[in-house]
């Protein structure tokens, strides 16, 4: 079962999103031509199939409009649908159900397109230990929504700021004049709780990496060759082995490869930078 966000969330960012869209005068054509008072009823309906995310945006977005609307989702986040599959049906106001659409069928497509997407790479790397990890590649505003969605598609989060783990990447090796300084900096700061990662960018840098005994160790851009040899340097060291992430290069078609390696997890900006939005479709009834 997938958790929920809190409304406390999500509210924010649809009444965003609607007030953009409903400008200085509101809907204007549905104003014109629907008269007032008049309800209507309709399904949001799958156009193709995927794996449900931001089934909440929908409901949000038609009580921001109409508070006293009906709404009955027939599915949860985190569920796959086949196409034609009818997701939320609901019942308000006519005038504000319009004006509430395009709002939530943009969040909606655009969260189970990457729920969709995560899915197919968690079935990519299926039967080997790895796992599919966000990056924070995403949409301005939108980072928690979307990071919720490639947890419904069986990915895990990856650090959601700046601010909840340290990862020391090539620029601030390049300050700090090395792998092993940055981590021992990183060290005398950082409290109890929080993880250090450092990202390598070669074996060269592994071994230094490796007796300063950082939390992950990032494989970035690294071969096949190199990610196994990664590995098994780090299972004969005497320090005791950290995660290992692998990132840089991965897609549909290499994923299962980088996996057979033996990596922890491997993360994949395109999970949020490069899904495309699922079509989903409003029908009236």
């Amino acid at each position: 079962m997938i958790r929920r966000l809190p409304d406390l969330l999500i509210e924010p960012v649809v009444r965003m999103a609607l007030a953009e869209d409903l400008g200085r005068a509101g809907d204007i054509t549905a104003q014109a031509c629907i008269p007032e008072g008049a309800r209507m009823r309709a399904v949001f309906a799958a156009r193709q199939p995927g794996v449900l995310a931001g089934v909440d945006c929908v409901r949000l977005a038609l009580l921001a409009m109409d508070p006293t609307a009906a709404i009955d989702l027939k599915a949860h986040d985190g569920d796959a649908f086949e196409a034609g599959a009818v997701l939320v049906e609901a019942e308000a106001d006519a005038r504000a159900f319009l004006a509430a659409e395009r709002t939530a069928l943009n969040l909606l497509g655009r969260l189970c397109g990457v729920a969709t997407l995560t899915r197919a790479y968690v079935e990519a790397v299926g039967g080997t230990a790895a796992r599919i990890a966000d990056t924070r590649k995403t949409t301005p505003g939108l980072r928690a929504l979307e990071k919720h969605a490639v947890a419904c598609g069986g990915g895990v989060n990856h650090r959601f700021g700046l601010d909840d783990a340290i990862l020391i990447k090539d620029n601030h090796v390049a300050v700090c004049g090395g792998v092993g300084e940055a981590i021992r900096r990183a060290r005398a700061m950082a409290g109890h709780l929080v993880r250090i990662e450092i990202e390598v960018d070669g074996l060269d840098q592994l071994d230094e990496a490796l007796a300063e005994r950082p939390d992950v160790i990032m494989l970035d851009n690294f071969s096949l060759d190199d990610l196994r040899a990664a590995v098994a340097r780090a299972g004969a060291s005497s320090f005791g082995r950290p995660i290992f992430e692998a990132s840089g290069g991965v897609n549909l078609q290499t994923v299962r490869a980088i996996a057979a390696t033996g990596v922890d997890v491997i993360s994949v900006g395109a999970l949020t930078h490069s899904a495309p939005s699922l079509d989903v479709g409003l029908d009236a009834l």
